[in-house]
């Protein structure tokens, strides 16, 4: 996409990630428009603070999807080990799908690991993402199923990696 641009988001970017993101994963079936965790994928404030929040822009300035960018060991940390990035709640506009946003998000967070020394990137993902996983697999991601969890019951993660050489 020539008119795509990836960028540290902004404080004024907050209301349209939160907004996009639970629109993703809303439309997507993924969650309720007001389940629990809806409310988690909302707040781009706590994202932004505590990880790196990545933007996806179209020349107008529309954005069009978000990635959190996690190191090990901080509060978005899930599967992450030392010398791995991780990222988390990776997000397309339903209006953007199809046009290579998310694959850019993706190859951004490859170059912010390359950037911090890392060896591997790491997800994890439910198991009912199937589109996202086509995406990872596509990319050269491999399963990590030792890393697989449950942080609730009937949610099931399967992790993910992209390891050496970034």
């Amino acid at each position: 996409m020539a008119d795509l641009i990836i960028r540290p988001a902004t404080e004024a970017d907050l209301p349209a990630v939160g907004s996009v993101t639970v629109e993703a994963y809303v439309t997507d079936g993924f969650v309720g428009a007001h389940d629990g965790y809806a409310t988690v994928l909302a707040d781009a404030e706590s994202r932004f603070r505590a990880a790196e929040l990545l933007v996806a822009q179209d020349e107008s300035g529309t954005v069009l999807g978000s990635v959190t960018v996690v190191r090990p060991g901080t509060p978005y940390a899930e599967i992450s080990r030392p010398g791995e990035l991780e990222f988390r709640m990776l997000a397309v506009s339903a209006a953007a799908r199809g046009r290579g946003v998310g694959e850019a998000l993706v190859r951004a967070v490859f170059d912010r690991a390359r950037a911090a020394g890392a060896t591997h990137v790491v997800l994890s993902s439910s198991e009912k993402m199937l589109a996202a996983h086509r995406l990872y697999e596509r990319l050269g991601f491999t399963r990590l199923p030792e890393r697989d969890w449950t942080p609730l019951p009937g949610v099931n993660l399967v992790a993910y990696a992209y390891g050496t050489p970034l």
